[in-house]
């Protein structure tokens, strides 16, 4: 076999057209194979620009994503600057037809002929052919090496016009062209942000070589499942896909028959209020999803974070173990109903992983938890991520994403109502100006827009300096607190809506802005306020309309908000109606209009037909008691009313007693100063 046909095996050559068998002439040497390589290599760069044509026209009809595309045009790119620069001889077009001509019909009359050729012919032929060449190289290298360079540049220009792709820095990670709530796999693993903080050393350490005695787990996103949890075994939980319209996918959570008698247990538990039952009830089930919520927030108020998280990571893990095939947690398509008590879970538990990490100092890898849980129904937001998502994005110094948010979502979603959507977006263009790479041009530009944004905000939301310069310990100016502006009347005069939204962006976000350049912008800005309030700016009485006609009551996701953040500047303003229910960790503040695709049995009465003297004893202190859960009478129900009402004034006073009794100190007698006195006498 010659060495072209070995070279072609190999993928060395340099045209793509295919192997012939008129290439195996017997009796051929080096010198007849070198020159027929010569011959083959005259027209390198109209195959270059076939193989680039051909497989960009490939990327295309496979619609690859963007990295790929580009690889493939940089590898052609390099295929081509290779041939131009590799060959020893070009041609001109014009003479390139010619001879080609006369190199076939050469190659006809030695193939009709079959009769081998003396080697002194050959060898002059091939000189000749050889001078040729060397004369016209000179001429023809540079020309043809441009105009293909031209054509190759020129093509690259108008693929990427037509497709509109446009490279991203490596920073940034993702395409402009992805949803703005786009979710990447990498970021839902907390050990991505800790490498790039401390290094992958410090974060994995004796990991590695562990890992090959593991035993073997399904492969999860969201958690890394631990040796240490128990066997895992199907609790009796999947994913159903309910319909596909508008190109989103419609899932909700099922229980199965046996999981649904757990479940029916675990609410058992749940009423007799002792947290052992529900731990009896672990020992059986270790992958129930609601006994592993529950007791996570009973470690957690009994301060054992480490345990609470644990718990939490084993109910995520079983929900994924759960997952529909056609599920995907990146393509913003999958939706999960609030309404359904199954699909609940799944919430509250991605929502308590997300504030375990960030706690854990973890803020980018709780950002991401944040889009996955904005992107399960981003219209109703059951748990209210809108006011949490400015938080985590300026904690993880991800400004430009708050930005583009907050330009995508304004127009329908009204976020600039938000006092925390109002002073996070100027806090981040005000972070942008002041970073080193903005150029000075830029840099003026975001700072004056910061002014303009954060001075609005101050305008529209004035109760929120007093309380946020309190938490930040800054004891504001006399002018400042004496105004009427910010004095204590623009906190009096906010409704109970608005005063939980602020008290909540104050609670949570105060830490923000204690930086020492933050508060002498925060300073500035207030000054320019009063300025313009002096002046009747007609701005500011448009924002004081607008705060008399809106927020007149908050949602019911704002208060189950409040409730999951636990921070007691908000929960301290929730409503009388929120506070008096009963709030349950597995499922607060359920929806009024929910999907039940199972009901809870009644519990059968136990004890005899006739009434003893216990239930006479609660009846008499309770009205609605019944013990054999017989029909009452209309007279009945409205006593058995009126018991309820009564029962809900108690349950206020034990509250107000257990609050008394835990806030009272006992101080100790004082001891006199002789040490020598016997503590058995007696005065």
């Amino acid at each position: 076999m010659s060495s072209r046909a070995l070279r072609r095996l190999k993928g060395k050559q340099r045209g793509q057209e295919a192997l012939d068998l008129g290439d195996l002439v017997p009796g051929e040497g080096p010198e007849e194979q070198a020159a027929d390589v010569e011959e083959e290599e005259e027209e390198p760069d109209e195959a270059v620009l076939q193989t680039v044509k051909s497989s960009i026209r490939k990327a295309k009809k496979n619609k690859k994503n963007l990295s790929n595309i580009y690889e493939l045009i940089c590898d052609a790119e390099n295929e081509a600057e290779k041939a131009t620069t590799d060959e020893d001889t070009v041609k001109p077009e014009e003479q390139n037809g010619d001879e080609s001509k006369e190199k076939s019909d050469s190659g006809e009359t030695e193939k009709r002929d079959a009769q081998p050729e003396t080697g002194a012919a050959k060898s002059g032929d091939k000189a000749s052919k050889k001078k040729k060449k060397k004369k016209k190289k000179k001429n023809s290298t540079g020309d043809k090496q441009e105009g293909a360079g031209e054509d190759i540049d020129a093509l690259l220009e108008t693929i990427e016009q037509s497709n509109g792709l446009t490279l991203q820095s490596e920073g940034c990670g993702a395409s402009d062209n992805r949803p703005v709530i786009y979710v990447e796999h990498r970021n839902l693993n907390p050990e991505t942000e800790l490498k790039r903080y401390f290094g992958a050393r410090a974060v994995l350490g004796d990991q590695r070589p562990r890992q090959r005695q593991r035993q073997f787990h399904r492969s999860t996103w969201m958690t890394i499942p631990k040796d240490t949890w128990p066997r895992f075994s199907r609790p009796g939980i999947s994913m159903t896909l309910l319909e596909s319209r508008d190109g989103l996918q419609y899932f909700t959570f099922e229980h199965s028959r046996d999981y649904q008698q757990i479940q029916f247990k675990f609410l058992d538990s749940v009423e007799s209020m002792d947290p052992n039952n529900i731990v009896a009830l672990l020992q059986m089930n270790p992958y129930h999803i609601d006994s592993l919520l529950q007791l996570s927030d009973v470690c957690r108020i009994q301060e054992d974070q480490e345990m609470a998280r644990d718990l939490i990571e084993r109910a995520l893990y079983s929900f994924e173990c759960a997952f529909h095939p056609v599920c995907s947690l990146t393509s913003g398509t999958s939706r999960l109903d609030y309404l359904r008590p199954e699909n609940r879970a799944f919430y509250l538990a991605v929502y308590k992983h997300m504030m375990f990490l960030e706690r854990r100092g973890c803020p980018r890898t709780a950002l991401e938890y944040c889009r996955l849980i904005l992107s399960l129904d981003p219209d109703s937001d059951p748990l209210c991520m809108l006011l949490l998502i400015d938080f985590l994005s300026l904690r993880s110094r991800e400004y430009n994403f708050l930005l583009r948010l907050y330009q995508d979502w304004e127009v329908h979603r009204n976020l600039s109502q938000l006092p925390n959507f109002a002073f996070s977006v100027a806090l981040s263009h005000f972070h942008l100006s002041q970073e080193d790479q903005t150029e000075s041009e830029e840099r003026e530009r975001l700072k004056d827009k910061a002014d303009l944004l954060l001075q609005n905000a101050l305008i529209m939301f004035p109760g929120v300096l007093m309380p946020l310069l309190d938490l930040c310990t800054v004891q504001p100016d006399a002018a400042v607190s004496s105004h009427d502006f910010f004095g204590p009347r623009s906190q009096l005069g906010q409704s109970p809506a608005l005063d939980e939204l602020v008290s909540l962006y104050v609670g949570r976000t105060h830490t923000l802005w204690r930086e020492g350049g933050v508060l002498l912008w925060l300073e500035e800005c207030v000054r320019e306020v009063l300025r313009r309030v002096d002046t009747k700016d007609p701005l500011v009485e448009d924002c004081q309309n607008k705060r008399k006609q809106r927020y007149q009551s908050a949602p019911l996701n704002i208060h189950r908000h409040v409730i999951l953040s636990e921070i007691k500047e908000a929960t301290s303003t929730l409503p009388l109606e929120v506070t008096t229910q009963s709030v349950m960790g597995f499922d607060p503040l359920p929806p009024l209009d929910s999907v039940a695709s199972y009901t809870r049995p009644e519990r059968q009465s136990l004890g005899a037909s006739n009434e003893s003297t216990l239930s006479l004893f609660f009846r008499s202190l309770l009205p609605n008691f019944n013990l054999q859960g017989e029909p009452m009478p209309q007279d009945d129900l409205e006593v058995a009313q009126a018991g309820r009402e009564l029962n809900q004034e108690v349950n206020r006073l034990m509250l107000a007693m257990r609050d008394m009794l835990a806030n009272i100190q006992f101080q100790e007698p004082p001891r006199e100063d002789n040490p020598d006195r016997d503590e058995g006498e007696w005065d």
